[in-house]
């Protein structure tokens, strides 16, 4: 099978070994597993859960060294279907590129009024059905467009149809802050369920209540381990590295990804939010003087708070880095991102990026590989397997 590489996804040929990049006298480590090897029964990747002791999944990736596998096709389990929409199908066919199968056949369209029409043009009877399709913008489009095809399943009589959704939309609507306000969260949860999802496989939530919105399971992975294995290629003294939460509410998310980073310092910026995407930033808490500061969040919507954070790290930091797993990038988030506060900004494929807003800053991993073995796992109802993935603890 020919390799897929999209922006930002790397091929490697050469077999993998612990990331150690020295800078003076101190490195950034961060362990890289084994090349993935397949069991000879079934022709399906073995992961290792333990490396060195450390069962943490950032271990068990490296951003720089994505492997291919072709899976023999009389291997291959037939009862195990997946179908992309239209939201994001390049990452769908980088999954199932991963997995060793063809993404199924589906017919989805339009009518001249905007309704989504949905046919399945395959048998799914008896089958274990993974829908692909985020709900980034236009979100309500793709969130209507994932009911369709959840109802089509069900209907086809699949017998287990799990919603796979890399960005869940309507996360930030998660509790109420003022009267009279919707929890938009729980309510998609609700469509999601009612429409017949068994299952949803989500990654990096905005909080982790939003799994307690579903009754249904949940299985929640999180990118940034692949983030944090191609920060570890960089050749950044581990003493100059300086992690930056941009708000309060993501102290967590920075500490466990500091830890991770020969556990570097972590450093808070104290931001006062006066509307939805309108944010002023306050205080710096912690130093950041002379060294590289590595801002981390869940996502990037207009990028006024990172924009605005950078600016006040410039005034002490030598370089400034921004990671983000989700990159919903409204409008003027490019103008913003581009303007030379940043010296990478690091996203990953969850959400597409239009071609036309790809800057020289800008670096896309893939974390196809991350969705393709969780999907291996559900279906093969492996015991203890999401151990790994939620080593991040930021729960």
């Amino acid at each position: 099978m020919a390799s897929l590489a999209l922006p930002g996804s790397f091929l490697a040929t050469s077999k993998p070994s612990p990331c150690r990049y020295a800078a003076g006298d101190s490195i950034v480590r961060c362990n890289v597993a084994e090349p993935l090897s397949f069991n000879k029964e079934n022709g399906r990747s073995n992961m290792p859960l333990q490396i060195n002791g450390d069962t943490s999944f950032n271990n068990l990736w490296n951003a720089n060294q994505v492997r291919r596998f072709p899976v023999p096709h009389a291997q291959i389990d037939t009862r195990l279907r997946i179908f992309s929409g239209t939201a994001n199908p390049a990452l769908s066919q980088e999954i199932a590129c991963y997995m060793g199968l063809e993404l199924g056949k589906i017919m989805i369209k339009r009518f001249a009024d905007g309704e989504i029409y949905v046919q399945l043009q395959e048998s799914v009877r008896g089958c274990d059905v993974y829908l692909v399709q985020p709900t980034c913008p236009p979100a309500n489009e793709n969130l209507m467009e994932l009911l369709i095809m959840i109802d089509a399943c069900r209907r086809a009589s699949a017998k287990n149809i799990t919603a796979v959704i890399p960005y869940f939309g309507y996360a930030r609507a998660d509790r109420k802050t003022q009267g009279r306000e919707s929890i938009a969260a729980k309510l998609v949860a609700n469509l999601i369920t009612e429409a017949g999802a068994d299952r949803v496989l989500a990654c990096d939530l905005h909080s982790g209540q939003s799994m307690g919105y579903f009754d249904i399971p949940v299985d929640h992975v999180h990118g940034q381990p692949v983030i944090l294995d191609y920060l570890a290629s960089k050749t950044i003294c581990s003493d100059d590295l300086v992690v930056v939460s941009p708000d309060v509410g993501g102290v967590a998310r920075a500490r466990a990804f500091a830890k991770k980073l020969s556990d570097a310092p972590l450093a808070i910026v104290d931001k006062r939010r006066h509307g939805h995407n309108v944010a002023e930033v306050m205080n710096l808490i912690g130093d950041v003087r002379g060294k590289v500061a590595v801002m981390v969040d869940d996502m990037i919507d207009t990028a006024g708070t990172i924009a605005k954070g950078a600016a006040l790290l410039h005034q002490g930091a030598r370089e400034v880095y921004a990671c983000t797993t989700h990159a919903v990038f409204s409008p003027p988030a490019i103008e913003r991102l581009s303007s030379g506060l940043f010296q990478e900004v690091i996203i990953t494929n969850t959400i597409p990026v239009a071609e036309q807003n790809y800057f020289p800053q800008l670096t896309i991993l893939s974390v196809a590989n991350l969705l393709g073995e969780t999907i291996w796992r559900v279906h093969d109802d492996c015991a203890g397997g999401f151990e790994p993935y939620s080593g991040l603890g930021i729960d």
